[in-house]
């Protein structure tokens, strides 16, 4: 099965080899149709502390790195 990748801009860069990607979604409302955004955070693996608040970047889903991490740091766009 292929791992998800998802594009989103760091909000956080304070923990060690660690960074948090806040992914923005379009969600539309099944009654009313009406469109709106959803933000989720998720805590990537930065293993160099080279990404900083700011930063759009792609993460990829792998296994458990720690108790909240699931996601790693593939690259900047």
């Amino acid at each position: 099965m292929a791992k998800k990748k998802l594009q989103g801009i760091v909000v956080s860069d304070k923990m060690q080899k660690t960074i948090v990607v806040q992914i923005e979604r379009i969600k539309e409302h099944p009654k009313y149709k009406r469109r709106y955004k959803i933000h989720k955070k998720y805590k990537a693996h930065d293993e160099g502390n080279e990404y900083h608040v700011g930063d759009k970047v792609v993460i990829e889903e792998t296994n458990p790195i720690s108790k909240d991490k699931r996601w790693k740091v593939v690259g900047k766009i």
